[in-house]
């Protein structure tokens, strides 16, 4: 299987051209990606966490699922495409921000992207795919905030920073 390849962009998101996922990350370039977050009725946020397999953060608890979009590929195309392929369903999707972030990594990669966040409801269980998710569970984002301040150790690198910019936007716009 050839390597995924990145949309490297530059501070406003204009793509600049297509890398691989991994020379990306060791050269620590700016490049496109999204977030999913996925709420349920009762204001809880859908958590992974992460298969002990996984090249960088195994074991550690993230946002429903993120990734990157594909040539041609829109955020809320490919966040939809990433949910069948972790969590086993889909639904609705919305972008509500972007934002830039750098977060290096122990192994020498480096996460530098232009992350597009999006938000979509659903009640139902998912069908993990054990390849990239080792566990899951329904949180409220206030108990998120607490344990993630006790126990930063516990949740990966990107989402320790967008969490905050997720938890503002919840707190500006969203009735819990």
């Amino acid at each position: 299987m050839r390597e995924e390849r990145v949309i490297l962009v530059n501070e406003n998101d204009e793509p600049l051209g297509l890398m691989p996922k991994m020379e990306a990350h060791e050269k620590g370039l700016l490049h496109r990606a999204f977030s999913v977050f996925v709420m349920n009725d009762k204001g809880q946020t859908m958590m992974q966490q992460r298969a002990e397999g996984k090249y960088h953060s195994p074991g550690l608890w993230t946002n429903t699922c993120c990734s990157h979009q594909r040539e041609g590929e829109s955020s809320v195309e490919a966040g939809k495409r990433r949910l069948v392929e972790e969590m086993g369903f889909t639904t609705e999707l919305e972008e509500v921000f972007s934002f830039i972030y750098k977060a290096p990594f122990d192994n020498g990669l480096t996460e530098h992207e232009y992350d597009h966040v999006l938000v979509g409801k659903y009640e139902g269980t998912p069908r993990l795919n054990p390849d990239e998710v080792a566990n899951w569970k329904w949180v409220y984002p206030e108990e998120v905030r607490r344990d993630m301040e006790a126990h930063p150790e516990r949740y990966t690198a990107w989402f320790r920073i967008i969490f905050g910019k997720f938890y503002d936007h919840l707190m500006q716009n969203v009735p819990l």
